[in-house]
């Protein structure tokens, strides 16, 4: 990985981590940074590697964050495992030959929104299971997932033009 987008990971962990402890806006929204973190991996990071980050990112924000140990890494592990084959669908599999990373200006807003909107969806079906939706009643986690989705793709947008700048700039 490159130096500076390890560091932006690492802060922008950092920052999700600050989110879940101080940031409780309404029980309808949770705020997530950790799936558009893991698409956003580079190319050249395989899925073993990526599965292995994504453990890591998901245990320690488990861990200093959050209240239930396992909650984001079970989660977060599908999308590490699913991130090349929804790039390869939505970016093409040139992508990952030529080893380039995409970005919004590269592939457009479009591609960009669909794809934080699978990644996104995955976590959150999985992450609102394992957080009690069976002790819920099914229309506020209808509404938890939706106002969540939205407003992570909202924040998914920013996260990605930060860690995947365009090189033609």
């Amino acid at each position: 990985m490159k130096n500076n987008f390890l560091v932006l990971y690492i802060l922008l962990v950092a920052a999700q981590m600050l989110i879940c402890n101080y940031l409780h806006l309404t029980p309808y929204l949770m705020l997530t940074l950790l799936p558009t973190l893991v698409l956003c991996l580079p190319t050249k990071v395989k899925t073993a590697a990526a599965l292995l980050i994504a453990f890591a990112t998901g245990l320690s924000v488990d861990l200093i964050a959050e209240g239930a140990l396992g909650i984001n890494t079970v989660a977060l592990l599908p999308v590490a495992l699913l991130r090349r084959s929804i790039c390869d669908f939505i970016f093409g599999e040139e992508l990952v030959v030529r080893g380039e990373d995409f970005s919004i200006r590269k592939y457009g807003l479009p591609k960009v929104l669909f794809a934080l909107f699978l990644v996104l969806s995955l976590f959150l079906v999985i992450y609102l299971w394992a957080d009690g939706a069976a002790t819920r009643p099914w229309l506020f986690n209808l509404i938890r997932f939706a106002v969540s989705l939205a407003a992570g793709m909202l924040l998914g947008v920013a996260v990605v033009d930060m860690l995947m700048p365009d090189d033609r700039r």
